[in-house]
């Protein structure tokens, strides 16, 4: 009896450390802490976050140099940004030219900076097609429900906040349209690499007024939050 005792203590011992080192097993949605170069920073998640099979970065690109190295133009004035624009060359920004928007909501890039084949993203991950924001939307239960999983559980006006379920992580940060800025708190808009047209490019955004997660064909020298998918 002793001999069994002694046995039964071992295996429990040892059960306990495997449990102490490896945890529970982690759920559908569970949000990994890796960190990716270029991500900002967040007080609720930071790095990257598993959704069904995808594996998104959980906060806004925030980088000012191509994967290569070159340098991204920072368009600091109007006429800088609609410069770039007009010669379809990557530029970015921060919302109201003010960088300390950029800490909370990272950068607004044009989709030049996004398409360039030097490469945006950070090594290991890609821009999002228009297909892998659907596939986003669908696993969370359709554009009807996605926003409500997506949105962040703070810093939308009007009460907009939502359940943040996903751990997607998306903050009102706002955009860059003809220009001029609009929506910081109440909306969240991102780029697709997907062409609408010549012109235009596809995106999704979040609004405040509602839980509803939109596609949106946005002109390509606007300037938008950028997410990154793992290859």
């Amino acid at each position: 009896m002793k001999k069994n005792n002694l046995i039964l203590g071992t295996f429990l011992a040892i059960t306990a450390i495997l449990f102490s080192s490896y945890g529970a097993s982690p759920s559908s949605d569970s949000t990994s802490t890796e960190k990716v170069e270029g991500s900002t920073e967040s007080t609720e998640s930071g790095g990257v976050v598993t959704i069904g099979t995808q594996v998104w970065t959980s906060t806004n690109l925030d980088v000012s140099t191509f994967r290569n190295g070159d340098p991204i133009p920072q368009a600091k004035t109007d006429a800088e940004w609609k410069g770039a624009g007009e010669n379809k060359q990557p530029a970015w920004c921060y919302y109201y030219n003010d960088p300390s928007n950029g800490t909370k909501y990272g950068k607004l890039y044009n989709w030049y900076a996004v398409n360039d084949p030097r490469g945006l993203a950070p090594k290991g991950y890609h821009i999002p097609t228009d297909a892998d924001w659907t596939k986003l939307s669908n696993y969370l239960g359709g554009e009807s429900e996605a926003g409500t999983k997506m949105k962040s559980t703070s810093g939308w006006n009007n009460n907009g906040n939502e359940t943040n379920s996903s751990g997607f992580l998306g903050l009102p940060g706002g955009a860059r349209f003809d220009g001029t800025f609009w929506y910081i708190a109440r909306s969240g808009c991102w780029w697709s690499t997907s062409e609408d047209n010549y012109f235009n490019a596809w995106s999704r955004y979040l609004r405040y007024d509602g839980s509803v997660k939109r596609s949106s064909s946005d002109n390509k020298a606007d300037g938008l939050s950028v997410r990154c998918l793992r290859d």
